[in-house]
């Protein structure tokens, strides 16, 4: 299958949200991530957002193989979501839920806290030709 193909069979309501398990301490609480337990994908590349106004917005793209995987460490945020036909929003502010990102959607980071921090887990190393930062041309990938 081409990234082409690829990126027609995703819909925002493949994006899941997945609650993380959270083992409870009276000292603190802990969040274990393993590569395909709990997320479906292995894990290549770990970056995070941060210091990042309130209310300011970030991402706006989507990906022709990566799967990425948010999560609010800090604060919170909603992620825009859209397949091309239909939209969603999704709100994250707990550190124990995360929300899977297939390819083929684009995705937008928006109306940040102050303070917060998104993680970001992701299936590819950095390549800037997994991008797609056009939104004409992700509607034209995604409708051809």
């Amino acid at each position: 299958m081409d990234k082409n193909e690829k990126i027609k069979n995703f819909k925002v309501f493949d994006c899941s949200v997945i609650e993380l398990n959270k083992i409870a301490n009276r000292s603190g609480n802990i969040t274990v991530i393993e590569n395909n337990v709990q997320i479906p994908f292995k894990i290549k590349r770990i970056f995070y957002l941060y210091d990042i106004p309130g209310g300011e917005s970030r991402g706006a793209h989507a990906h022709y193989n990566c799967h990425q995987f948010l999560i609010a460490a800090s604060g919170s945020f909603e992620v825009s979501l859209d397949d091309g036909k239909t939209q969603r929003i999704v709100q994250l502010n707990r550190p124990y839920l995360g929300l899977h990102i297939p390819p083929g959607i684009w995705a937008s980071e928006i109306n940040f806290s102050s303070g917060s921090i998104c993680l970001v887990l992701a299936s590819e190393l950095y390549s800037t030709n997994d991008y797609i930062r056009d939104y004409n041309q992700f509607l034209l990938l995604k409708r051809s």
